[in-house]
């Protein structure tokens, strides 16, 4: 768990320090970006599979309303900030892209603590 944690949080800082270095450089959110934050959704939806598959398989956890709260909302961070991504061509489109990319980082960090109870 602890292997797919620290991945997808590397990933979206990865992709959250590109867009702040477009958000200065006041430019706009580029495709690429876009693939970057893609590939940060799939290892979200992966690490989902494997937590769904844990709990399944018996492991238990202190709140599982709460860890399944915090994947829900990353899993929806990455889409909501490619929608505004498309809507706004501005700079701001980095920024909305860089705060989606600091909220997951978050959320797999509080998804980690919840984990370990």
């Amino acid at each position: 768990m602890l292997v797919s944690v620290v991945l997808t949080a590397v990933c979206a800082a990865v992709v959250g320090i590109w867009a702040i270095g477009f958000a200065v450089a006041g430019r706009a959110v580029i495709l690429r970006q876009l693939v970057a934050a893609g590939a940060v959704e799939v290892a979200l939806v992966i690490q989902g599979v494997v937590l769904a598959g844990a709990q399944l398989t018996g492991t238990q956890v202190a709140d599982p309303v709460t860890l399944w709260g915090y994947v829900l909302v990353a899993l929806l961070m990455m889409p909501g900030a490619a929608v505004v991504a498309f809507v706004e061509r501005s700079r701001w489109s980095s920024v909305v892209l860089a705060f989606a990319a600091l909220t997951v980082i978050v959320m797999e960090m509080r998804i980690w603590q919840v984990w370990q109870g």
